[in-house]
């Protein structure tokens, strides 16, 4: 009986400390689920607070950047996302879709003079790359926006070509320039003819210029790039109907001088300077002849000459000179030229109709070999003449002269007998058409002519000699003429040479002819024609005229001849 009293006890305390247990584990989950339920309330209710913060924080932010976009478009505002495509283009002109000229139209912004938008790079990071440009026409398709080459190098220089970019596009107001201060990547630009109109005419195909921002300047086959170092009075500036001052500084490395860009490097008459020239490869110099030594070289009592001294055997380089514009003479191009084997001399005399004051270019060509050279100019007394007060020497006319038969030199005849016996054995006359010049008989073996344009050489040079005039040469144009022929056509004829345009005095090629019949009669080229059509106002009469017709305005209006 009392076990089983026990038993029953120690069964009921049992029961009663799992029931106390089980109780103290519903408290306690009760608990840890009341905190974590406000731990869940808590963070749902920062998540809230954080969420209201930053959509106030944005609508501050949208807030100050409308009141921005406001200020900056002068009370118009445009900012779209466009997909970048690019378009063969001068200038920073852009092509957007039509829709934006109508929202454009509606807020008034063609009443407010041109059009200029800021571009950005869509990426949402804070470094972003930010140029600015006019507008071209609203003919893009929607959705896109057409960037020329100049935009799209400014925005994306380092742009993967397989990744479709986005460009950020917003309108603004920009201020009239006044000073920009830019820098060559190389050297040579500023040895370009009329650099400060060149550069004129590249920056009336803009509307904008933004700090670090790179143009490029092409003349004929050379370009340079030029960065935007310093602008007044903003960092973005209007370039339309405005003067600005423009200062071209020096580049900062000029060891990175790219190979396949040419550089003058100025020559001092009397000093020579040395020079390597790899075969194939182009060395250029510069100097400059005044109006005081022109006029003694057409006087004749003085000679320009350029030298070129090799150093090494076995190796050749040719000598090409040329007047500015034409800056870098090449075998295609020049107005003298030097292929003599070896060391050469290239003599500017009174004859030289060509010879005028200004400065000149020297091209020296690795022919054969790398060649060690020195070159220099000189100016020299001619000469040439009797000088001055001097006794001339008499002619054959005072003595009685018989005509020698193998020499056909005149001879005095008290000895025409025995010079006629000595010339017969030891003097050849040469025989070919033209030439008739008398040769030592051991010299008659190294006399030989040309079998295509029949001039005489020795054998060294032969080699040389059908290489550089009788070996064909193509023009970029599509012609193939020899060298000789190539230079007058590349001087004159050929379409893709470079003239000067009489409007604007950039080199541009010379192209077909316009097409306007009245300006081809004044000889115009397509580019004149076009570059001619720009007004200005008359010195006379402050009427705007064309430029190609101030002349003809000049005469009919106010009686003056240009």
């Amino acid at each position: 009986m009392d076990f089983e009293l026990r038993s029953a006890r120690e069964k009921l305390d049992r029961e009663q400390r799992e029931r106390k247990e089980r109780a103290r584990l519903k408290l306690e989950r009760e608990k840890k689920a009341k905190e974590a339920a406000i731990r869940q309330r808590e963070a749902i209710e920062a998540s809230q607070r954080a969420r209201r913060l930053d959509a106030i924080e944005a609508q501050i932010k949208a807030d100050e950047h409308m009141q921005e976009s406001l200020i900056a478009g002068g009370g118009i505002v445009f900012e779209r996302v466009f997909q970048a495509v690019p378009f063969q283009g001068n200038g920073d002109k852009i092509k957007l879709p039509p829709s934006c000229f109508t929202e454009l139209s509606d807020q008034g912004a063609f009443d407010k003079g041109p059009l200029y938008f800021e571009l950005s790079v869509a990426d949402h990071t804070d470094n972003k790359k930010t140029t600015h440009s006019g507008v071209l026409e609203f003919t893009a398709e929607d959705g896109t926006v057409g960037l020329p080459p100049h935009v799209w190098s400014n925005l994306f220089s380092t742009h993967d070509p397989t990744d479709v970019p986005l460009v950020q596009i917003r309108y603004l107001r920009l201020p009239k320039g006044s000073y920009a201060k830019l820098q060559p990547d190389s050297l040579g630009f500023s040895d370009l003819p009329n650099h400060k109109a060149i550069l004129e005419t590249i920056l009336r195909q803009h509307a904008t210029l933004s700090l670090d921002d790179v143009l490029s300047v092409s003349y004929g086959q050379v370009s340079y790039k030029l960065q935007v170092l310093e602008l007044k009075p903003a960092s973005s500036i209007s370039v339309l109907e405005t003067d600005i001052e423009v200062d071209i500084v020096s580049p900062d490395i000029v060891s990175d001088q790219p190979k396949n860009q040419h550089v003058l490097r100025p020559l001092q008459f009397g000093k020579s300077e040395s020079g390597t020239v790899e075969e194939g490869r182009y060395d250029y110099y510069k100097f400059t002849v005044d109006e005081s030594t022109v006029e003694k070289v057409m006087a004749g009592s003085v000679k320009v000459i350029v030298k070129i001294d090799v150093e090494k055997d076995g190796a050749d380089t040719d000598l090409y000179v040329s007047k500015h514009p034409v800056l870098f003479p090449s075998l295609n191009q020049h107005e003298w030229s030097s292929h003599d084997v070896g060391s050469k001399t290239l003599i500017l005399g009174s004859k030289e109709k060509a010879l005028s004051s200004g400065t000149y270019s020297i091209g020296v060509y690795g022919f054969k070999g790398t060649v060690k050279y020195q070159v220099s100019v000189l100016v020299q007394e001619s000469s040439d003449g009797a000088k001055v007060g001097e006794r001339a020497v008499s002619s054959s006319s005072d003595v009685d002269t018989v005509e020698c038969r193998n020499c056909k030199h005149s001879i005095p005849s008290r000895s025409i007998a025995l010079h006629e016996v000595y010339c017969s054995r030891h003097n050849v006359v040469c025989n070919h058409p033209g030439c008739g010049i008398v040769l030592r008989v051991e010299e008659v073996k190294n006399h030989l002519h040309c079998e295509k344009c029949g001039k005489a050489l020795q054998p060294t040079e032969m080699e040389k000699h059908l290489k550089v005039f009788h070996e064909p040469l193509g023009c970029g144009c599509g012609i193939v003429l020899e060298k000789e022929q190539m230079v007058q056509h590349q001087g004159r004829d050929c379409p893709l040479r470079l003239i000067a345009c009489r409007f604007c005095g950039d080199m541009v090629e010379a192209g077909s002819s316009a097409a306007d019949a009245r300006d081809r009669m004044r000889g115009m080229s397509e580019h004149e024609s076009n570059c001619g059509s720009r007004t200005a106002p008359c010195d006379s009469c402050g009427r705007s005229v064309m430029l190609k017709e101030m002349d003809i305005h000049q005469i009919a209006v106010h009686g003056k001849s240009s």
